[in-house]
């Protein structure tokens, strides 16, 4: 699905999550692991398109902190190359 994104999409991804993986790299020191992280970046990331239950929306809101977590875990392997060169 990466490959699918157009580039310039690609490039802030691959640069927010490049960050996101540095700061979790010094999660012993700043206590923000890739869990705490998602949990403050997936709101603002993703949500949905209308208006639902505060139910639904706590849903929406544990998927996408899943996902962000991954993504931050793996971005490595998903945006390709040493990460950590974009700095």
């Amino acid at each position: 699905l990466v490959n699918q994104l157009p580039e310039a999409n690609l490039i802030l991804l691959r640069h927010l999550f490049g960050v996101l993986h540095h700061i979790e790299q010094n999660s012993g020191v700043n206590q923000m692991n890739a869990f705490n992280l998602a949990l403050c970046i997936a709101p603002n990331m993703l949500w949905l398109p209308s208006p639902t239950g505060p139910e639904e929306e706590s849903r929406s809101t544990k998927k996408v902190a899943l996902l962000v977590q991954f993504l931050i875990e793996n971005s490595g392997e998903i945006f390709g190359g040493d990460i950590a060169s974009l700095f």
